[in-house]
């Protein structure tokens, strides 16, 4: 289980294909503090360390994580946002995320305001029951609050620490991103159709 809340910004220093898996070897300065097991969210995906040392750790990627997220572009050099899995004693600053994402979708824009930056996403039309105006959402691993959702998109406010600290500061239109909707959101609007089906 995790929160949202990025540690870390790791470095793709090598990217090695290994039967029908992909290792990714992350240069980050939590490495020293991995473990063998231990779970970590990349974008938003919940991948096993495999290996470490103290400057770098390895995860492995199957086909099935590949294809519902956005690992399988990244190249060497890219940053992914880092999370460790929450501690039951830690105050919960995002909210609850799984790290299974559901999908990817495209930022269809990138403004710049005053003190902060407002992306918009394409919204699936499957998923416009887990979208809810200042709701919450998670990007490539980031907790955020949606805003001005409509029947095609929904936009999220950064703010200038996200934006520096995350991934989101090489984002641009065009590029795809890892979501994660609401687990109870989920939930619910799992329950309310079985209900109305009856």
């Amino acid at each position: 289980m995790f929160t949202g809340i990025v540690e870390s910004l790791g470095k793709v220093v090598a990217i090695e294909k290994v039967n029908g898996n992909i290792d990714f070897h992350i240069k980050t300065a939590i490495a020293k503090e991995s473990y063998i097991d231990q779970s970590i969210a990349h974008n938003g995906v919940c991948l096993t360390v495999v290996s470490h040392d103290d400057t770098k750790y390895v995860v492995t990627a199957i086909q099935e994580t590949l294809d519902r997220s956005n690992l399988g572009d990244v190249k060497e050099g890219d940053h992914v946002n880092l999370e460790r899995c929450m501690l039951p004693n830690t105050r919960m600053d995002g909210h609850m995320v799984q790290g299974h994402v559901d999908t990817i979708t495209k930022c269809i824009s990138v403004k710049a305001l005053e003190g902060s930056w407002e992306y918009r996403f394409e919204l699936n039309p499957e998923a416009q029951s887990l979208i809810v105006d200042k709701g919450s959402v998670c990007i490539n691993g980031v907790s955020l609050t949606v805003v001005s959702p409509d029947d095609h998109s929904f936009g999220v406010a950064i703010i200038p620490y996200t934006y520096e600290h995350t991934n989101f500061k090489t984002l641009k239109e065009g590029d795809h991103v890892n979501i994660e909707y609401d687990i109870i959101g989920k939930y619910v609007t799992k329950h309310l159709s079985l209900y109305m089906n009856k």
